[in-house]
Formats: C-alpha cells, structure tokens, sequence
C-alpha cells in the first residue's frame, strides 16, 4: 500500500469509529430520556426500561431527534400530562450531553 492508501484507509477507520460513538451517544441519550420521561408519565417502575428502549426504537425507526420528541410529546398528551416542546427538547440536550460524558468515559476506560 502506499501511503495515500494508508491515509485514506485510517480516514475511512476514523469515520467508521465516530459514526458508532455518535450512534452510541444517541441510543444512552435516548435511554437516558426515556426514563425520564417514564417516571414523567407516572408509568410503573416495571416498565421504565422498556420504555426507554422505545424511544431508541423509535430514532432508529422514524430517523432522527425530532421523531422522538414528537412521541414523547405525543405519549405526554395521550396520558393528559402537559408537556411543552421546549422543555422535552431542554431534556434531550442535557441527556445528550451527559450520554456523550458517559460513552467518552467507557471508550477511555
């Protein structure tokens, strides 16, 4: 190989590995919110896992953030819980942040 095709190769290993932290992050962010949101919902304590694991069903389904925003606002509004866009959105920016802490540290570890 010559050293442009070890270049291009590491850049293509680089991309590849940001991409499955950058997934990683999304999924913990959206573990992270939907137990939130759970206890939120007043929903059992049985089901706070499953239905955080709905909300990174549902990213991964309906691609992207705002699919997710929109169930839980949905799911806010089916159980007569008031609930603004603003601060479930205030919510996933601090699960995000907190996500990408927590998946940083485990790569490092």
């Amino acid at each position: 190989m010559s050293a442009l095709d070890d270049r291009e190769k590491a850049l293509e290993d680089k991309f590849k590995h940001d991409q499955e932290l950058e997934f990683r992050v999304h999924a913990r962010r959206n573990r992270l919110l939907g137990l939130w949101a759970a206890q939120e919902l007043r929903l059992p304590p049985a089901e706070h896992e499953a239905y955080a694991k709905s909300l990174v069903m549902a990213e991964i389904e309906l691609h992207g953030s705002d699919a997710v925003v929109k169930k839980l606002l949905a799911d806010f509004t089916d159980r007569g819980i008031e609930m603004s866009d603003h601060r479930v959105r205030r919510h996933l920016s601090e699960c995000q942040e907190l996500a990408r802490r927590q998946v940083m540290a485990e790569v490092k570890g």
